[in-house]
C-alpha cells in the first residue's frame, strides 16, 4: 500500500531557515503567508484564510494534493532554495540577487526546455529573466545553465 504524504505547515524555525536562504540567494525579504512543505524537497506558499489547524482538521477528512502556490524546491544536501516559475513571478517585485538576463534567443532557448551552453559570471541557482518576464530558475555551473522547465509546459517550437 502506497505511504499517504501529509502536507507539513512549516515551524518557525523551518520558515526562518527558508526565509533567510530567499533573501541571502535571491534578496527576497517578505514571506506573506504560511510555508507548506509536501513530500521532502516542494514548498508551497499558502496564503489562503484556512488556519492551520483548518488545514489539518481537513487533511484528516480528505486527501490535499497541496495548499497554496508551488515556490520551488528546498535543497537541503545543497543549503539552496530553487524558485520554481510560479516563485519566481510570485516574488517578482523582490527579487534583486543572481538574476541572469536573457536576450530574445536565449529566452527561446529557455522556454523550449534547452541549457544554455555558456560561462556565466554567477554560479548556482539563478533567477532567468527576458525583459520585464521572471521564467523560473535555472542552476549556473561553469559552463552553461541546467533548464528545469518540466517538460509539459515546455514551448514546443515547430520549424
Amino acid at each position: 500500500m502506497k505511504s499517504k504524504i501529509i502536507l507539513e505547515i512549516l515551524n518557525k524555525e523551518k520558515t526562518k531557515q527558508i526565509s533567510e536562504k530567499l533573501e541571502q540567494q535571491f534578496g527576497i525579504k517578505e514571506l506573506r503567508g504560511l510555508l507548506v512543505k509536501k513530500g521532502k524537497e516542494r514548498v508551497f506558499l499558502f496564503q489562503g484564510k484556512f488556519t492551520e489547524k483548518e488545514i489539518k482538521d481537513l487533511e484528516k477528512i480528505t486527501p490535499i494534493e497541496r495548499a497554496g502556490v508551488y515556490i520551488g524546491k528546498y535543497i537541503p544536501g545543497e543549503d539552496a532554495f530553487r524558485l520554481s516559475i510560479e516563485g519566481t513571478q510570485v516574488f517578482k517585485n523582490q527579487i534583486n540577487k543572481n538574476i541572469f538576463e536573457l536576450n530574445e534567443e536565449q529566452a527561446g532557448k529557455w522556454m523550449s526546455g534547452q541549457e544554455l551552453n555558456l560561462k556565466p559570471e554567477k554560479k548556482g541557482f539563478v533567477v532567468m529573466k527576458y525583459k520585464d518576464n521572471f521564467l523560473g530558475c535555472g542552476k549556473a555551473s561553469e559552463e552553461k545553465i541546467t533548464n528545469f522547465i518540466p517538460k509539459n509546459r515546455r514551448l514546443k517550437i515547430n520549424n
